[in-house]
């Protein structure tokens, strides 16, 4: 549930332009908006403690279309398919890894992930839309890992926008157990051995975002999100000693918006 600064490159590279025409026939002129900011979130998942860690946000538009709506509780995503009201394409998340020093105990480290995957984003009404995504994670913790979302989305053009919806996540076995599972090597830490189950859901939650334009060019963009461990991830031992099933999340960043369509 992060934005990493790191993959501005990919999405400034890899965006794709739209085709919208001025009746002239010419490519109506593009804007670009970026936000820069800090969030905290948890240190990894099932923590008891926040790090603070950059916020980033990149939208584009051509010509009198506004900003397409995103969530920033989304992962940098690349849409390769985008039409009547439905958007697909893939998708990389991070996840943060767990050290012994993060946890605060003797227990097995988990390395930093990178979760590349696929994600789709369908209205359902003009205000309300649904979006998931797919990821598995590329070292670290190996699992499969998925986000199912719910917006209802108010807004005034590229003014102000505010959305507020449910949040479900789900994973595999393998996800859990590196997150909740104890080990026999894990038990020395003083913990008994705990095996996961086929709770596929490990968290249900709510978030919002919020954008507000300042000037022409300046605005803020910020999110507050809230989830709550269930099944395995609640009752693991490591969660209920060295962690917490109350999981927040934060952040606040400063957008510009800059392109010949500005005015």
């Amino acid at each position: 549930m992060q934005r990493s600064i790191l993959s501005a490159g990919l999405l400034l590279a890899l965006a794709m332009p739209a085709h919208a025409q001025s009746d002239t026939g010419e490519k109506a002129p593009r804007r670009y908006r970026i936000a820069v900011g800090a969030q905290g979130t948890p240190s990894y998942p099932g923590a008891d403690h926040d790090a603070v860690r950059p916020l980033f946000d990149f939208s584009s538009a051509r010509g009198d279309d506004q900003f397409e709506f995103e969530a920033a509780d989304e992962n940098p995503n690349i849409a390769i398919y985008n039409r009547h009201g439905l958007e697909a394409g893939i998708v990389v998340g991070f996840q943060s890894a767990r050290t012994r020093k993060r946890a605060g105990a003797d227990l097995a480290k988990v390395d930093f992930t990178v979760e590349p995957g696929v994600f789709a984003g369908y209205y359902l009404l003009p205000k309300l839309r649904a979006y998931a995504e797919l990821r598995k994670g590329a070292g670290g913790h190996e699992g499969v890992v998925s986000m199912l979302a719910l917006d209802y989305v108010q807004r005034d053009g590229d003014r102000w926008l505010i959305s507020v919806g449910p949040r479900l996540g789900l994973s595999d076995a393998k996800y859990r157990r590196a997150y909740f599972g104890v080990t026999q090597r894990d038990a020395a830490a003083g913990l008994s051995v705990y095996r996961v189950g086929d709770n596929v859901v490990h968290s249900v939650g709510l978030a919002t975002t919020g954008i507000r334009q300042l000037t022409t060019r300046w605005g803020l963009y910020g999110y507050l999100a809230y989830d709550r461990l269930t099944g395995d991830a609640s009752r693991s031992p490591i969660t209920e000693r060295y962690g917490s099933k109350n999981q927040f999340y934060g952040g606040l960043a400063l957008s510009y918006t800059f392109g010949r369509g500005v005015r």
